[in-house]
């Protein structure tokens, strides 16, 4: 029983009281650690190294004459999780994230060399059977619904967190996050990164649990940032988010059905804006290599007349950076996009994927975004829609429990649009080897 539980996304998730009456290993005595007689005063430790080889050629699609760019990144953590007896819980993390060989130096989503990743309490202010309510205040990794919006961020090798307080309620079929958060400004040294002292993200986000139907996400988000940068300009922007979504994955039918307003101030001006996604499929569960095929269609809005005050851009907020495939180039504002993909386990312990990603700006009054959300090219001196096609191919090798191999290649064939705004523009061609071990 031991060896079932999977490794979370968010490390925080993992339980392993279930350890606390059987007999322990070498490696579940890392897991459950007693600290009293009744063993319900617990720490648990955990951690994991990564390391990536990136090799990139016409980064930009040769905005910037880099031409070939190879480097290493690294990533470790340390964790913590310390259990006192079943309402009171303290969790704390350490992670270093780190850049060798750039051409053009680190990212912010490639370094910051020593941070605390995450550091908070937990208490338990009300249970009753399967439901109860948590008060948890400190720094912490979010992540909600398909990381469209907020996300830990999970593929670059600097994870997002966040300071403040969350109050949850959880029940079988029914989960509500209320959060009020600051964010941080990353530095790339050590115990650098220096909070806003400002609420940046606050919000709901509920997740109801249909049976044999699927699930229902609704959510509120409210955003501040002083200084916000869109090819209508920079302002102060404050904007609001009100969402939801309608999946359902597993066997069969598959979906993924998303969409979200936003409406609020930038500068003096209005927002109004919007996005939709429809990403639907079938996994073939009974047929050899469990094949799956999808299509997933985005609309997402951009600003419609530059220069007004006025502004339609959509905002991504927080999102994760492999949205549309492993190291995208282009971000999910200002787009339309087609993407079909499938996947196939090829052994059961070897997964592929291919995406085909098929781009068009929404709106030619608005740039292209990184997939940040920072604006990367103006696009109100082109007529052109047309931004390019991603083609990927991605495997995942499970060695074992605890490692784990990914590799990706992806040929970005560059549209009307690059070939208009960047003069002698090259496509673009990303190739990556990714080894990781947790514990």
């Amino acid at each position: 029983m031991a060896l079932a539980q999977n490794f979370k996304l968010l490390r925080y998730d993992e339980n392993y009281e279930f350890l606390k009456d059987s007999s322990r290993n070498f490696y579940q005595n890392l897991k459950f650690v007693p600290l009293n007689k009744e063993k319900n005063f617990y720490l648990s430790l955990g951690g994991e190294a990564r390391y990536e080889y990136v090799d990139f050629n016409n980064e930009d699609w040769g905005r910037f004459n880099i031409g070939h760019n190879n480097f290493l990144l690294q990533r470790y953590d340390l964790h913590a999780d310390i259990h006192l007896g079943k309402s009171v819980r303290l969790f704390a993390q350490l992670r270093s994230a780190l850049e060798d060989g750039r051409t053009n130096g680190a990212r912010g989503i490639d370094e910051d060399q020593l941070n605390v990743q995450n550091l908070f309490l937990d208490v338990d202010v009300w249970k009753q059977n399967d439901k109860k309510v948590t008060i948890r205040a400190g720094r912490q990794e979010l992540d909600y619904g398909s990381g469209r919006l907020i996300s830990v961020r999970e593929g670059p090798n600097a994870r997002l967190y966040f300071t403040g307080g969350k109050l949850m309620y959880s029940s079988a079929r029914l989960a509500v996050d209320a959060f009020a958060m600051m964010a941080d400004t990353i530095y790339t040294g050590v115990f650098d990164n220096k909070m806003s002292k400002q609420l940046n993200l606050w919000g709901a986000y509920s997740k109801i649990i249909i049976p044999k139907a699927g699930n229902i996400d609704l959510y509120y988000l409210g955003f501040r940032r002083d200084l916000s940068l869109f090819e209508e300009g920079i302002a102060h922007e404050r904007r609001h988010t009100i969402g939801s979504r309608l999946w359902k994955y597993g066997g069969g039918f598959i979906y993924n059905l998303e969409a979200a307003y936003q409406f609020g101030t930038f500068g003096s001006g209005k927002i109004n804006a919007w996005t939709g996604s429809i990403d639907i499929g079938y996994m073939f569960e009974n047929i050899k290599f469990k094949p799956t095929i999808n299509l997933r269609n985005d609309y997402i809005s951009g600003d419609r007349n530059q220069g007004n005050g006025d502004l339609q851009t959509f905002n991504p907020l927080y999102p994760k950076g492999g949205y549309f495939g492993f190291s995208p180039q282009v971000g999910p504002v200002n787009l339309i996009d087609i993407h079909p993909y499938a996947t196939m386990d090829l052994l059961p312990q070897l997964k592929m994927q291919v995406d085909v990603v098929l781009n068009w700006r929404y709106s030619t009054q608005d740039g292209v975004y990184r997939p940040s959300g920072i604006l990367n090219l103006r696009g109100s001196d082109s007529d052109e829609k047309y931004i390019g096609t991603a083609y990927l191919a991605n495997f995942t090798y499970g060695i074992n429990k605890y490692i784990s191999v990914v590799s990706g290649i992806q040929y970005f064939k560059t549209g009307a649009f690059i070939n208009d705004i960047i003069p002698n523009s090259k496509d673009g061609v990303f190739f990556n080897a990714r080894l990781t071990f947790k514990f």
